[in-house]
């Protein structure tokens, strides 16, 4: 009887353990929660395991980079591009199948844990098992075939495997989703825009008698399709005065109806679906981070129970339904929690002695995870003597930082003044005497720079900052440099223009030393507020890209696929093609006489930076009308489809994301330290602290009729 209490208990703690982890990972609590499955759930959510599955994931996806069409070419220009290297059959298959049993193990797991009757319910992991079936088929037939098959489906399949391993992906899509119809009703109005200035375009630049305006209509509007490109390409300003300079030339009234197209489409009706983008975005991301604040609650409401029932089964007659505190500090011993957020939390609990917590209680210990982490630096070294503690203030304080920029300041421009009274010489004819001095002494205070600080604020404070360690690091990179320059080609001299004695150059060591004093020059932006507070912006993005950048690999990836399954091969060189005249006779303007040979679908990575290329429409104008010589008409719906979701819908999203980002920032309560004269003490940020202010907390019958759904969780209460 005392074994099995004591194995009850320890399930309780380990159950309480479990639900506090979901709760920090945002992650639901409707799995199976008996000692086995337990021990399995931590198993899988470790670090290792899902260093595993991630690693899985880019490998698979990685695969498109080597399997025929093979990108492991030098260059993708088909003028020059040399036989690219195609493995063997089964080769990549290989790879391919091995991760494929990987996720195979995945989805079972996963279906393991929540139930067979919650698996069903799941419209994920239905997909999940759905495309796993027909991967497996499809690289069924392509070792029947011996890899000669036409089309792999399974290519287009693979992105979702990074979709279904993040939460925060599915959100995003979701919101994506559900915003879709706003979003078609301001497309439709831009597509109505389109058509009615199209047919006004045709009706306008089409007379009887040709009055001059003959260029305008056969160059843009010699046809419907033809006109609504041009038009579409305007929308976009990307041949924008060009489509508008022939009929200009001949009268300068005709200006009138390429501003008022530009006026309506491009500056009301592009922002105007950006605003909607932006705004049904932002509604349906809090909705979703509503539920993501519900799981939290939700998890630690049911480590609450688990804790409390097993206090109820310990006293007999309780006087208070709650957790013994030194239960919830043996629990909080084995969560996997920050170790700044678990020292906050144990020294609450143990402010609070023995009386048992309520509900409420516990629950405040969690808002610790809504706070953003305040890094304290290191004390500072104490010294005695009073002349090394004057030292010590001055170097320490931001005055001296302001002294090391306008140094680095001083560094920047002396370099320009040299590039440019050096711009027309040759570099063998350079006299870098000058230069390499100041070069000297430059870098010497840098390093004196360095070791002053480190005096004044320790090893450890020195290296809490980063933009401490911003300099510290470059300050070693640029001395070694230094020394190595001058202990190859000696001291500088006048006249000193050695011959090449290592695997540089005197003058390209100078150059990679000068490009890296500019990239130092970086440092000044945690000194200028609002420098700073983009600059955070910035970084807070990037941490936070995950799931953004994730939905833009996976559209990247899906249109290059189909890219590569439509128009591979389309593209010849000059030469072999009547299609493909020579550069010296194709027309001005035109993909042949850019020379934009390189940008193809001939392999995956020549796929991928035309997209980028398409995306970021400057002359994409020149992209449609090749495809459509090369490939036929029906091309450009493929290109007009990439510019809807890539510039588009995306780009807005991306937008939505840092204007509520940098408008948080902007916040003076968000930013109060900043402003306060630390601007580079470092905080956490992520999305969901982004909305935090505006979510509304659960309330307490919420959590329990939640709990009492439970399917695998059964509590006396």
């Amino acid at each position: 009887m005392a074994q099995s209490a004591e194995a009850r208990r320890a399930l309780r703690f380990d159950q309480a353990v479990v639900f506090i982890e979901d709760a920090i990972q945002y992650r639901s609590i409707h799995h199976r929660v008996d000692a086995s499955s337990l021990r399995l759930y931590r198993w899988y959510y470790s670090d290792v395991c899902q260093w595993i599955l991630s690693l899985t994931i880019f490998l698979i996806l990685s695969l498109a980079f080597i399997e025929t069409p093979s990108s492991l070419t030098s260059t993708s220009d088909v003028r020059y591009r040399s036989a690219p290297w195609d493995p063997p059959c089964g080769l990549t298959e290989g790879v391919e199948v091995l991760c494929l049993l990987v996720f195979v193990a995945d989805v079972t797991v996963k279906s393991y844990l929540v139930g067979w009757a919650e698996f069903w319910k799941n419209l994920w992991l239905l997909a999940y098992l759905l495309v796993l079936v027909v991967s497996l088929l499809d690289w069924l037939v392509s070792l029947s075939l011996l890899c000669q098959e036409p089309l792999r489906i399974r290519r287009l399949l693979r992105p979702f495997f990074l979709m279904q391993n993040s939460s925060m992906m599915k959100k995003t899509l979701k919101c994506v989703r559900r915003s879709l119809p706003e979003m078609a009703s301001v497309l439709l109005l831009l597509a109505l825009h389109l058509c009615v200035f199209t047919m006004f375009g045709m009706l306008l630049f089409t007379r009887e008698k040709d009055d001059g305006q003959d260029r305008e209509r056969l160059t843009y509007f010699r046809n419907l399709p033809q006109a609504l490109t041009s038009l579409l390409v305007l929308l976009t300003t990307a041949n924008n005065p060009d489509v508008m300079i022939p009929a200009y030339s001949k009268n300068r009234a005709y200006a009138i109806f390429f501003v008022v197209f530009t006026l309506i489409g491009s500056l009301f009706l592009m922002n105007l679906l950006t605003a909607i983008i932006y705004n049904q975005f932002r509604g349906y991301l809090m909705k979703s981070l509503q539920t993501s604040l519900l799981r939290r609650r939700l998890g630690t409401r049911a480590a609450y129970e688990v804790l409390s029932s097993l206090t109820a089964e310990e006293e007999a007659h309780p006087q208070r339904v709650g957790v013994k505190p030194q239960d919830f500090l043996q629990v909080l011993q084995k969560v996997q929690l920050d170790s700044s957020h678990k020292q906050a939390i144990v020294e609450e609990v143990r402010s609070y002695g023995d009386d048992v917590l309520s509900a409420d209680e516990f629950q405040k210990f969690f808002h610790e995870f809504d706070r953003r982490v305040i890094k304290e630096p290191p004390p500072q070294p104490e010294y005695r003597s009073p002349f090394l503690r004057s030292a010590q203030f001055f170097f320490g304080h931001r005055y001296f930082d302001y002294l090391g920029n306008l140094v680095a300041l001083g560094n920047l421009v002396s370099i320009c003044v040299f590039l440019v009274k050096d711009a027309d010489v040759l570099p063998a004819d350079r006299d870098d005497f000058v230069l390499g001095i100041l070069n000297c002494v430059f870098i010497l205070y840098y390093l004196l720079e360095m070791l002053l600080k480190v005096f004044a604020l320790g090893l450890w404070g020195y290296l809490f900052f980063p933009s401490n360690v911003f300099d510290g690091l470059l300050t070693v990179v640029l001395l070694v440099l230094e020394i190595s320059t001058l202990a190859v080609y000696r001291f500088p001299h006048p006249g000193w223009r050695p011959e090449t004695l290592g695997l540089l150059s005197l003058w390209d060591m100078a150059r990679l030393v000068n490009m890296l004093i500019v990239f130092r020059f970086l440092r000044v932006i945690p000194s200028m507020k609002l420098m700073a507070v983009v600059a955070s912006t910035i970084l807070d993005l990037i941490k936070n890209m995950r799931a953004f950048g994730g939905i833009l690999v996976v559209v990247y990836y899906v249109f290059a696929i189909i890219g590569i399954s439509l128009f591979r091969g389309v593209v010849v060189a000059p030469g072999n093609s009547s299609l493909a005249p020579a550069n010296s006779s194709a027309p001005c303007g035109s993909f042949e006489q850019l020379e934009y040979w390189a940008n193809n679908f001939d392999d995956f990575a020549a796929a991928l930076i035309t997209l980028w290329n398409v995306m970021v429409v400057n002359n994409w104008q020149v992209f449609l009308d090749a495809y459509r010589r090369y490939a036929g008409p029906w091309s450009k719906v493929y290109f007009v489809l990439w510019w809807l979701v890539s510039s588009v819908i995306w780009v807005s999203l991306f937008l939505a994301l840092i204007l509520e980002n940098f408008l948080h920032k902007w916040d003076r309560r968000s930013h109060l330290q900043s402003l306060a004269g630390a601007p580079e003490v470092p905080y956490q940020m992520t999305v969901e602290l982004l909305f935090r202010d505006d979510l509304e907390e659960p309330t307490e019958e919420e959590l329990v009729e939640k709990l009492r759904h439970h399917p695998h969780l059964r509590l006396g209460r």
